[in-house]
């Protein structure tokens, strides 16, 4: 069995949908060529072929030949042919111009009309030869009646039966037209080029640290500059201050504050430390870091969201595979409808033939489906690269329109609308001096202080919670780890702390022997909010006091909430398999229009389905791979905090790559206006040719006004559709 081989080649001159599809069908035909796809939006040609039969040099020529070209290496960009090539368009195109405006002159001063015929033919030539070479190239390899086929039909009509001018200015419009279109896509290309950017080409390895001698007789203890691809897995890397961190990795040495807005979006920088994780392209901040690489270059962080774009811009959106059915049809439509019209009313009387076919003509310049066909994906484009610099990864068109006409919203209660990790909420002593807080009063403080000496060597979440709070007050190595630490089966644990005897444990255990009413209110009422309560009692004394520990709301849960009914989401959802108090505590808290308690992961799925038959359109918003079925089901799964995590970027259809919850009213507003800037595209695209096509048969439009309009539209639709790369945030 013969090789195959795959090859990316970038075009250049791509500024047309439908010619993409010329451009991928010519290719195809070539012998040894098993596959080929064009990614317009990306105007990259990815092709499969057996190097026996067909090689990249006659891929290049056939891309030549049907008008477009393969960008070049650096040293072949340096040649005086490329340099020609590169500019060839501009300069026929300003040619025709020049030309026309002479020809123009010519005829108002009064020289005979042979001359200024003659430049109109000259730049009819001019600025339609890339055109007329690509035309037949289409119709020679593809048989298909592209753009280029259909302008030089008519640009030839036009001259047959003697408008010189009109097949000069249409030409030459058809030109500039194609120049403008590629200038304004190029920016929206480069807004997704940009992202391969951020990652610095080398770093700087440390020798291993048993310092043996490196490659290249470098002793032990220096430094080597190495292009990133060379480093492995477990490699050390310094990152000094200002500069970008070239891979995924763990710090090992150092403390520095990370901007980490090409990944995350976070406004403001995150602090590293030991243990910490970094992540390719971010910028280091004012302290050197030693970082240990976790990934391969190929494999970090940044490269799989560039991969995830790209792959998302190959996807198509409904809109889009709308907008394709029906340009199908239309214009093969058209062009049957330009014939019978040249033909069909001359033959029964109705006018001169000249004047139908003239008519047909014009006809034939608004059979190019270029705006209509170009609307949808250069506003996805645009929306796919607002969000990715945002950090939100939205893994295609489709979810981008679906994110748009979302109503309503489901999330998981822990981690997503709360921190994930339980915390102490509220406490209190039994002597508590009513005019102080608990961080100022000495009884709770050193309450506080005993329980957390009595959980220091714990794991359990409840007691990281106090030593946490302890370390908040300031308090946490005032007395040394308890000593005789014993574990109350089911009540709590002591242990002596200073010559006391002191025991965290439940309001029942504790209260069992000494009772102070005043407590069992303010327990009942933590209790009923979802808290968990430790009561705290020193026996020497008799002193008590109690902490209550809970999964904290975040702290912009509530305003996200707020914003995302101010964004068009009709009903917030919350789906949790906590219990019914601590649901409904938290749902009271952060304001959702919904809460449901005590769910399995098959009834989050089963939830997910009724509230898709009631609404329509529904987003589940999960911060891990257990809530992956209803993430699934729902029309669009939302993930949090997916930067370095490999399963949340699989299993998510938008990824808010950031631990940030203000992200998510951010990309509802961005997909909104992706999806309202789309539908105004199609619908001023399909006006402009409906309008063209009435002048046309009442004879009212002319060749050079259906190419500006057709030319013109396309401008537009690009240039609104390029308006979400701008969008900014409320």
């Amino acid at each position: 069995m013969s090789e195959t081989l795959t090859k990316n080649f970038t075009v250049t001159g791509l500024d047309c949908a439908e010619c993409a599809r010329t451009l991928e069908q010519g290719v195809a035909a070539l012998g040894g060529v098993r596959k080929a796809e064009v990614n317009f939006t990306l105007a990259r040609l990815t092709l499969d072929f057996d190097p026996q039969e067909t090689d990249e040099r006659a891929v290049v020529a056939r891309v030549r030949e049907l008008g477009y070209d393969v960008e070049a290496s650096a040293q072949e960009r340096r040649g005086a042919w490329a340099t020609v090539r590169r500019y060839r368009d501009v300069a026929l195109a300003g040619t025709a111009g020049v030309l026309i405006a002479l020809a123009f002159t010519l005829h108002l001063i009064g020289v005979p009309e042979v001359a200024s015929h003659a430049l109109y033919i000259v730049a009819t030539v001019a600025a339609g030869y890339m055109s007329a070479r690509a035309a037949w190239a289409s119709l020679r390899t593809v048989r298909t009646l592209d753009m280029n086929v259909l302008m030089m039909l008519a640009a030839a009509g036009a001259l047959a039966i003697g408008e010189f001018e009109e097949g000069a200015v249409v030409t030459f419009l058809f030109a500039l037209g194609n120049l403008l279109e590629g200038y304004t896509l190029d920016r929206a290309r480069n807004a997704i080029r940009a992202l391969m950017d951020l990652t610095p080409p080398q770093a700087t390895r440390l020798p291993p640290l048993s310092s043996p001698p490196l490659a290249g007789g470098i002793e032990g203890g220096q430094e080597e500059v190495v292009p990133v691809e060379a480093l492995v897995i477990g490699d050390r890397i310094v990152v000094r201050p200002g500069e970008r961190i070239p891979m995924d990795g763990r710090v090992l040495e150092g403390a520095s504050a990370v901007n980490q807005a090409p990944i995350t979006g976070e406004g403001l920088p995150v602090e590293k430390h030991p243990s910490d994780e970094a992540f390719a392209g971010t910028v280091n901040g004012s302290g050197a870091l030693v970082i240990e690489v976790t990934r391969l270059a190929q494999d970090n962080t940044l490269a799989r969201i560039i991969q995830m774009v790209e792959e998302a811009q190959a996807q198509k959106a409904p809109s889009q595979r709308f907008v394709d059915r029906f340009a199908r049809i239309y214009t093969p439509a058209v062009v049957v409808g330009a014939l019978l019209i040249a033909v069909a009313p001359p033959l029964v009387g109705l006018g001169a033939f000249v004047d139908w076919l003239y008519r047909a003509l014009v006809l034939l310049v608004i059979a190019c489906p270029c705006a209509l066909v170009i609307s949808t994906p250069v506003t996805i484009v645009s929306g796919i690269a607002r969000a990715a610099r945002a950090g939100v990864l939205i893994k295609g068109g489709v979810y981008l329109e679906q994110a748009g006409a979302l109503r309503v919203v489901a999330f998981d209660k822990t981690g997503t609308l709360t921190q994930g990790r339980p915390v102490v909420v509220a406490g209190r002593c039994g002597d508590h001096d009513d005019g102080a807080s608990p961080e100022t009063c000495p009884n709770c403080r050193d309450l506080l202080a005993l329980a957390a000496a009595v959980e220091a060597r714990s794991e359990h979440p409840l007691a990281q919670a106090i030593i946490e709070q302890a370390r908040a007050f300031g308090v946490e190595d005032t007395y040394a780890p308890a000593e005789s630490v014993e574990a109350l089966a089911g009540m709590g644990v002591r242990g002596r702390v200073a010559g006391h005897d002191v025991t965290v444990g439940s309001h029942t255990h504790i209260h069992g022997d000494t009772h102070l009413a005043s407590f069992c209110g303010e327990v009942a009422e933590a209790t009923a909010k979802g808290q968990t309560v430790a009561l705290v009692k020193d026996a020497c004394c008799g002193r008590q006091g109690y902490v209550a520990v809970a999964d904290a709301l975040r702290e912009a849960a509530p305003q996200v909430i707020a914003e995302l009914r101010r964004a068009g989401i009709q009903r917030t959802v919350m789906l949790t398999g906590d219990g019914e108090d601590a649901a409904r505590a938290i749902a009271a808290q952060v304001g959702v229009d919904e809460s449901r308690a005590g769910l399995l992961p098959e009834q989050k799925v089963e939830a997910v389905e009724g509230l898709l038959a009631r609404y329509g359109h529904v987003a589940m918003v999960g911060d891990g791979i257990n809530d992956a079925p209803a993430l699934a089901r729902a029309s669009v799964g939302i993930v949090m905090g997916a930067a370095g995590s490999d399963a949340a970027l699989e299993t998510a259809d938008i990824a808010l790559m950031g631990d940030d919850l203000t992200r998510l009213p951010f990309t509802m507003r961005l997909s909104r206006r992706a999806l309202s800037i789309i539908r105004q595209n199609i619908a001023f695209a399909l006006l402009i040719k409906a309008v063209f096509l009435a002048l046309a048969l009442a004879g009212a439009a002319t060749l050079w006004m259906a190419v500006f309009a057709d030319m013109g539209a396309s401008l537009l639709v690009t240039l609104n559709g390029m308006r979400v790369l701008g969008y900014r945030e409320k």
